[in-house]
């Protein structure tokens, strides 16, 4: 049976050498990329709540849950952090905050 989710160039690049060639699994990139997307998507409400609550602007809720995900016991790595908040903010349709540097590829 072959797979039928297609990961995002983004995504993949997050696990590639400078070269093109994957440094881990293609079963352990579509496992972090369906653990990324559905962080992504379940973040929405609580990005939209925050925001209609007047605690922040779009960009202040984007970098304010970027903090909360990326630190080290969220279990992700910091470039997966950057994707999941870039992802968020595609699918709110805000503009995507300037972010701390992440890695662009792993070495």
């Amino acid at each position: 049976m072959t797979n039928q989710i297609e990961i995002p160039p983004s995504f993949s690049q997050l696990f590639r050498h400078r070269s093109g060639r994957l440094l881990h699994p293609a079963s352990t990139v579509l496992a972090r990329y369906e653990l990324c997307e559905d962080l992504a998507c379940a973040l929405v409400e609580q990005a939209q709540s925050l925001y209609h609550g007047g605690h922040s602007d779009e960009a202040g809720v984007l970098l304010g849950l970027h903090g909360a995900i990326s630190g080290p016991d969220a279990g992700l790595s910091p470039s997966e952090a950057h994707w999941v908040v870039q992802r968020l903010a595609e699918l709110l349709q805000w503009k995507a905050p300037l972010l701390p540097a992440a890695p662009a590829t792993a070495d």
